[in-house]
Protein backbone atom coordinates (compact mmCIF):
# COMPACT_ATOMS: atom_id res chain seq x y z
CA UNK A 1 0.00 0.00 0.00
CA UNK A 2 1.47 3.57 -0.92
CA UNK A 3 1.79 5.95 1.93
CA UNK A 4 0.00 9.62 1.45
CA UNK A 5 3.97 10.57 0.62
CA UNK A 6 4.23 8.02 -2.05
CA UNK A 7 1.18 9.06 -3.59
CA UNK A 8 2.31 12.15 -4.06
CA UNK A 9 6.01 11.51 -4.69
CA UNK A 10 4.74 9.12 -7.73
CA UNK A 11 1.61 11.22 -8.78
CA UNK A 12 3.54 11.58 -12.39
CA UNK A 13 3.26 7.79 -12.57
CA UNK A 14 -0.22 7.08 -11.20
CA UNK A 15 -1.98 9.07 -13.56
CA UNK A 16 -0.21 7.00 -16.31
CA UNK A 17 -3.35 4.72 -17.53
CA UNK A 18 -0.32 2.55 -18.04
CA UNK A 19 0.94 2.81 -14.79
CA UNK A 20 -1.77 3.29 -12.39
CA UNK A 21 -2.10 2.75 -8.55
CA UNK A 22 -1.49 -1.23 -9.17
CA UNK A 23 1.40 -0.87 -11.87
CA UNK A 24 3.09 1.75 -8.63
CA UNK A 25 2.54 -0.75 -5.99
CA UNK A 26 4.05 -3.35 -8.23
CA UNK A 27 7.32 -1.29 -8.36
CA UNK A 28 7.22 -0.88 -4.73
CA UNK A 29 6.70 -4.11 -4.33
CA UNK A 30 9.77 -5.39 -7.06
CA UNK A 31 13.38 -5.93 -5.92
CA UNK A 32 16.09 -5.41 -8.86
CA UNK A 33 19.70 -5.71 -8.91
CA UNK A 34 22.28 -3.88 -10.99
CA UNK A 35 25.64 -5.64 -11.88
CA UNK A 36 27.93 -2.43 -11.92
CA UNK A 37 27.21 0.90 -10.96
CA UNK A 38 29.42 3.09 -13.38
CA UNK A 39 28.67 4.34 -16.37
CA UNK A 40 25.42 1.99 -16.90
CA UNK A 41 24.51 1.12 -13.26
CA UNK A 42 24.18 4.87 -11.88
CA UNK A 43 21.91 6.29 -14.35
CA UNK A 44 20.00 3.13 -14.07
CA UNK A 45 20.23 3.01 -10.38
CA UNK A 46 18.94 6.48 -9.94
CA UNK A 47 15.55 6.09 -12.51
CA UNK A 48 14.24 3.29 -10.75
CA UNK A 49 15.35 4.78 -7.30
CA UNK A 50 13.09 7.97 -8.52
CA UNK A 51 10.40 5.54 -9.92
CA UNK A 52 9.62 3.84 -6.60
CA UNK A 53 11.54 0.55 -6.85
CA UNK A 54 11.18 -1.10 -3.60
CA UNK A 55 14.73 -2.76 -3.32
CA UNK A 56 17.62 -2.19 -5.46
CA UNK A 57 20.60 -3.98 -4.71
CA UNK A 58 24.20 -2.72 -6.56
CA UNK A 59 27.29 -5.07 -7.01
CA UNK A 60 30.27 -3.46 -7.71
CA UNK A 61 34.05 -3.85 -6.22
CA UNK A 62 35.35 -0.73 -7.65
CA UNK A 63 36.35 2.74 -6.16
CA UNK A 64 35.46 5.77 -7.15
CA UNK A 65 38.33 7.56 -9.73
CA UNK A 66 38.11 10.78 -10.64
CA UNK A 67 38.04 9.64 -14.49
CA UNK A 68 34.65 8.31 -13.70
CA UNK A 69 32.79 11.38 -12.77
CA UNK A 70 32.75 12.13 -16.75
CA UNK A 71 29.72 9.58 -16.94
CA UNK A 72 28.68 8.21 -13.76
CA UNK A 73 26.65 10.40 -12.24
CA UNK A 74 25.44 8.70 -8.98
CA UNK A 75 29.16 9.81 -7.70
CA UNK A 76 30.50 13.25 -6.70
CA UNK A 77 34.20 14.75 -6.39
CA UNK A 78 33.66 14.09 -3.09
CA UNK A 79 33.38 10.37 -3.17
CA UNK A 80 36.90 9.87 -4.76
CA UNK A 81 38.47 6.78 -2.97
CA UNK A 82 35.14 5.60 -1.83
CA UNK A 83 33.38 2.13 -2.75
CA UNK A 84 31.03 2.49 -5.76
CA UNK A 85 28.04 0.69 -3.53
CA UNK A 86 28.85 3.07 -0.90
CA UNK A 87 28.49 6.15 -2.54
CA UNK A 88 25.46 4.78 -4.22
CA UNK A 89 23.87 4.18 -1.41
CA UNK A 90 23.90 7.43 0.01
CA UNK A 91 22.97 9.20 -3.03
CA UNK A 92 19.62 6.59 -3.26
CA UNK A 93 19.16 7.46 0.25
CA UNK A 94 19.26 10.94 -0.18
CA UNK A 95 16.99 10.91 -3.31
CA UNK A 96 14.40 8.74 -2.07
CA UNK A 97 14.31 7.03 1.52
CA UNK A 98 11.39 4.73 0.55
CA UNK A 99 13.48 2.38 -1.65
CA UNK A 100 15.87 -0.53 0.49
CA UNK A 101 19.40 -0.53 -0.81
CA UNK A 102 21.37 -3.38 -0.63
CA UNK A 103 25.16 -2.92 -1.23
CA UNK A 104 27.49 -5.93 -2.65
CA UNK A 105 30.64 -5.19 -2.23
CA UNK A 106 32.11 -7.43 -4.48
CA UNK A 107 33.70 -9.21 -8.26
CA UNK A 108 30.54 -10.97 -10.00
CA UNK A 109 32.18 -14.32 -10.36
CA UNK A 110 30.91 -18.40 -10.87
CA UNK A 111 31.37 -18.98 -7.18
CA UNK A 112 29.28 -16.09 -6.01
CA UNK A 113 26.67 -15.21 -8.86
CA UNK A 114 24.11 -17.27 -8.25
CA UNK A 115 23.49 -16.37 -4.34
CA UNK A 116 23.90 -12.18 -5.98
CA UNK A 117 20.92 -12.87 -7.98
CA UNK A 118 18.79 -15.34 -5.63
CA UNK A 119 16.49 -12.85 -3.99
CA UNK A 120 15.54 -10.27 -6.75
CA UNK A 121 13.12 -10.27 -9.47
CA UNK A 122 14.98 -8.90 -12.36
CA UNK A 123 18.94 -8.74 -13.03
CA UNK A 124 20.20 -5.45 -14.68
CA UNK A 125 23.66 -6.06 -16.49
CA UNK A 126 25.84 -2.92 -16.96
CA UNK A 127 29.52 -4.60 -16.84
CA UNK A 128 31.95 -3.97 -18.77
CA UNK A 129 33.72 -7.15 -19.70
CA UNK A 130 32.06 -10.08 -21.77
CA UNK A 131 33.06 -12.52 -19.31
CA UNK A 132 30.58 -11.47 -17.04
CA UNK A 133 28.03 -10.54 -19.28
CA UNK A 134 28.58 -14.33 -20.69
CA UNK A 135 28.04 -15.47 -17.03
CA UNK A 136 25.14 -12.95 -16.25
CA UNK A 137 23.34 -14.33 -18.90
CA UNK A 138 23.74 -18.14 -18.47
CA UNK A 139 23.23 -18.03 -14.15
CA UNK A 140 20.16 -15.88 -14.61
CA UNK A 141 18.80 -18.56 -17.64
CA UNK A 142 19.51 -21.46 -14.52
CA UNK A 143 18.26 -19.06 -11.97
CA UNK A 144 15.02 -18.20 -13.56
CA UNK A 145 15.45 -14.56 -13.97
CA UNK A 146 14.33 -11.94 -16.45
CA UNK A 147 18.13 -9.94 -17.73
CA UNK A 148 18.03 -6.44 -19.25
CA UNK A 149 21.64 -6.20 -20.60
CA UNK A 150 23.36 -3.30 -22.13
CA UNK A 151 26.46 -2.28 -23.20
CA UNK A 152 28.88 1.19 -24.49
CA UNK A 153 31.14 1.68 -26.94
CA UNK A 154 33.01 4.74 -27.70
CA UNK A 155 29.97 6.61 -29.68
CA UNK A 156 27.22 3.40 -29.91
CA UNK A 157 25.06 1.26 -27.81
CA UNK A 158 23.34 -1.48 -27.49
CA UNK A 159 20.59 -2.84 -25.11
CA UNK A 160 18.04 -5.99 -25.39
CA UNK A 161 15.98 -7.82 -22.71
CA UNK A 162 16.56 -12.05 -22.57
CA UNK A 163 13.79 -14.09 -20.98
CA UNK A 164 15.68 -17.36 -21.71
CA UNK A 165 14.46 -19.90 -19.05
CA UNK A 166 10.51 -19.08 -20.60
CA UNK A 167 9.01 -20.03 -23.46
CA UNK A 168 7.72 -17.77 -26.56
CA UNK A 169 4.19 -18.08 -28.47
CA UNK A 170 5.52 -21.11 -30.72
CA UNK A 171 6.12 -23.17 -27.25
CA UNK A 172 9.83 -23.26 -27.83
CA UNK A 173 12.74 -21.01 -25.67
CA UNK A 174 13.14 -17.47 -26.13
CA UNK A 175 16.64 -16.46 -27.49
CA UNK A 176 19.57 -15.83 -25.21
CA UNK A 177 22.67 -14.03 -25.07
CA UNK A 178 24.67 -16.28 -27.14
CA UNK A 179 21.79 -16.62 -29.67
CA UNK A 180 22.82 -13.06 -30.02
CA UNK A 181 26.63 -13.19 -29.52
CA UNK A 182 27.75 -16.84 -30.06
CA UNK A 183 31.76 -16.47 -29.13
CA UNK A 184 33.20 -13.35 -27.00
CA UNK A 185 35.43 -11.61 -29.46
CA UNK A 186 39.20 -12.75 -29.16
CA UNK A 187 41.33 -11.08 -26.27
CA UNK A 188 42.60 -7.86 -27.25
CA UNK A 189 40.26 -6.63 -29.99
CA UNK A 190 38.03 -4.10 -28.64
CA UNK A 191 39.50 -1.94 -26.06
CA UNK A 192 38.98 -1.04 -22.61
CA UNK A 193 36.72 2.27 -21.68
CA UNK A 194 40.28 3.64 -21.13
CA UNK A 195 42.03 2.49 -23.84
CA UNK A 196 39.35 3.86 -26.70
CA UNK A 197 37.18 6.44 -24.48
CA UNK A 198 33.42 6.90 -24.35
CA UNK A 199 30.79 9.66 -24.90
CA UNK A 200 29.57 10.12 -21.61
CA UNK A 201 26.10 11.66 -22.32
CA UNK A 202 25.22 8.09 -24.53
CA UNK A 203 26.50 6.23 -20.96
CA UNK A 204 23.32 8.47 -19.57
CA UNK A 205 20.74 7.66 -22.65
CA UNK A 206 21.40 3.91 -22.30
CA UNK A 207 21.42 3.49 -18.04
CA UNK A 208 17.79 5.50 -18.57
CA UNK A 209 16.84 3.17 -21.33
CA UNK A 210 17.79 0.49 -18.86
CA UNK A 211 15.82 1.28 -16.40
CA UNK A 212 12.54 2.35 -18.77
CA UNK A 213 12.65 -1.63 -19.64
CA UNK A 214 13.19 -2.50 -15.84
CA UNK A 215 9.79 -0.24 -15.03
CA UNK A 216 8.00 -1.81 -18.25
CA UNK A 217 8.86 -5.37 -17.49
CA UNK A 218 7.69 -4.72 -13.88
CA UNK A 219 4.61 -3.03 -14.36
CA UNK A 220 4.10 -4.84 -17.89
CA UNK A 221 2.67 -2.07 -20.71
CA UNK A 222 4.17 -2.03 -24.04
CA UNK A 223 6.25 -4.49 -25.94
CA UNK A 224 9.18 -6.36 -24.43
CA UNK A 225 12.82 -6.23 -26.43
CA UNK A 226 12.36 -9.92 -25.69
CA UNK A 227 13.80 -10.83 -28.73
CA UNK A 228 15.22 -7.37 -30.13
CA UNK A 229 18.42 -5.52 -30.26
CA UNK A 230 18.38 -1.92 -29.44
CA UNK A 231 21.31 -0.30 -31.13
CA UNK A 232 21.99 3.06 -30.73
CA UNK A 233 24.43 5.83 -32.76
CA UNK A 234 25.41 8.45 -31.31
CA UNK A 235 27.32 10.23 -33.87
CA UNK A 236 23.92 10.09 -36.15
CA UNK A 237 21.68 9.96 -33.55
CA UNK A 238 20.12 7.18 -34.64
CA UNK A 239 18.19 4.17 -33.10
CA UNK A 240 17.70 0.67 -34.85
CA UNK A 241 15.92 -2.09 -33.43
CA UNK A 242 17.16 -5.88 -34.75
CA UNK A 243 15.48 -8.93 -34.21
CA UNK A 244 16.84 -12.31 -33.28
CA UNK A 245 15.67 -15.69 -32.57
CA UNK A 246 16.73 -18.09 -30.61
CA UNK A 247 19.45 -20.25 -31.98
CA UNK A 248 18.13 -24.06 -31.86
CA UNK A 249 22.66 -24.71 -31.64
CA UNK A 250 23.19 -22.46 -29.16
CA UNK A 251 24.65 -24.19 -26.10
CA UNK A 252 21.79 -22.82 -23.40
CA UNK A 253 18.84 -23.44 -24.08
CA UNK A 254 19.46 -25.31 -27.72
CA UNK A 255 17.91 -28.60 -29.02
CA UNK A 256 21.10 -30.46 -27.30
CA UNK A 257 22.61 -28.06 -24.45
CA UNK A 258 26.31 -28.31 -23.52
CA UNK A 259 25.79 -25.53 -20.96
CA UNK A 260 24.24 -27.35 -17.61
CA UNK A 261 26.07 -25.18 -15.16
CA UNK A 262 28.52 -22.59 -14.56
CA UNK A 263 31.36 -24.73 -14.17
CA UNK A 264 33.14 -23.31 -17.12
CA UNK A 265 33.92 -20.35 -15.86
CA UNK A 266 37.01 -19.21 -13.63
CA UNK A 267 36.00 -19.02 -10.09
Amino acid sequence: MLTVDELERYARHIVLREVGGPGQAALKQASVLVVGAGGLGAPALMYLAAAGVGTLGAVDDDIVSLSNLQRQIIHATPDIGRRKVDSAAERIGALNPHVQFQTHAVRVGATNVMSLIADYDLVLDGSDNFETRYLVSDACFFAGKPLISAALGQFDGSLTTIRAHERGDDGKFNPTYRCLFPEPPPPGTVPACAEAGVMGALAGILGSMMALEAIREIVGFGESLVGRLVMVDARAMRFETLRYARDPANPLNGDAPTITDLSGYAA
